[in-house]
């Protein structure tokens, strides 16, 4: 895997895979970076590229000394199911 990076100017964290873009929108707050749409290309799906893509997006909010709120279903579900990250949950 490639590192996720954080796209600032289109505020999304992006992961190159195989000529193809996974991505997961966010909005910045004073409180938190809202995740608001991860998006996984279709050639991509069923290779845990979406989980790679956040677990890579919050180590990159987590070393800026943000905090992190879902505001997409996948992203509240890794949430619920890494609970490691609780550290950095708004």
């Amino acid at each position: 895997m490639t590192a996720v990076r954080d796209n600032k100017a289109e505020s999304r964290f992006e992961l190159d895979i195989d000529g193809n873009v996974a991505f997961a929108n966010y909005r910045a707050t004073p409180q938190a970076v809202i995740i608001t749409h991860t998006e996984t290309p279709r050639p991509l799906r069923g290779r845990g590229i979406g989980s790679e893509l956040v677990k890579g997006a919050l180590e990159l909010i987590r070393a800026e000394g943000h905090k992190v709120a879902a505001g997409c279903s996948f992203v509240a579900d890794y949430l619920r199911d890494h609970p490691e990250n609780r550290d950095i949950m708004a």
